[in-house]
């Protein structure tokens, strides 16, 4: 029986506006078991990406907690959750956030050497091969397509083998056949390595190939299937 991986208890994000407080987020309440493949679906300002970037702890909620694998991340010092992170998951950002003055092997290698990794270079030269980037080790990412940059930023994502990966819009940018291919890729991982993976969209056709999709609307939580 698989344990559950990522629990999302009574999360609400209330912020200031000109016009007063405005609720982002709503009482969302789910969980997602380990090796799980899960989209998040909703129309721009949903509360799609502030759901995932507080899963991440990159954000702070108003009230909820959110647990990976048992451990509450807002019990946590902001030190403690980027060790956390550092540790656990891997996220993809629609943008990619690549560093430029880095070759696409120096990006990959970057979060294993922020780890202490010994073989850095070797680990993401293989993932790298992996994504089909054998050849593009040394290229810096002005000189490679949205495709690739994507592919670059997977790898990236993935070499720390995390636990869970959260990908935001991660074919938001790119042209059908290219996203379908990153998607698969991303599938392909997820089941290859036993990756929980959740994933942000607005494309119900990608989301149909996840094992299961929840569908956000104004901030509230209105469908899991």
């Amino acid at each position: 029986m698989s344990e559950t991986m990522i629990s999302v208890s009574h999360v609400s994000k209330v912020v200031s506006d000109v016009g007063g407080p405005l609720a982002i987020l709503r009482d969302i309440d789910f969980s997602v078991m380990a090796g799980e493949s899960v989209a998040i679906l909703g129309a721009s300002g949903s509360g799609k990406s502030t759901l995932l970037s507080i899963m991440a702890g990159l954000d702070t909620p108003t009230e909820g907690q959110v647990s990976l694998a048992g451990q509450p991340i807002f019990d946590m010092t902001e030190d403690q959750r980027a060790a956390w992170r550092g540790q656990m998951l891997g996220f993809v950002f629609q943008n990619f956030q690549l560093m430029g003055h880095l070759t696409a092997l120096e990006n990959v290698m970057l979060p294993l050497e922020l780890a202490g990794a010994k073989n850095a270079s070797q680990l993401a030269k293989e993932i790298l091969s992996q994504v089909g980037l054998a050849e593009r080790l040394k290229h810096f990412p002005k000189v490679l397509s949205g495709g690739e940059q994507q592919r670059v930023a997977l790898a990236r994502a993935f070499v720390v083998q995390p636990q869970l990966l959260l990908a935001d819009e991660p074919t938001g940018s790119l042209d059908a056949q290219t996203g379908e291919s990153i998607m698969n890729l991303m599938l392909s991982m997820n089941q290859a390595r036993g990756t929980t993976l959740i994933l942000v969209t607005h494309d119900q056709k990608l989301a149909s190939r996840c094992d299961r999709t929840l569908t956000l609307q104004a901030g509230q939580l209105i469908s899991q299937r």
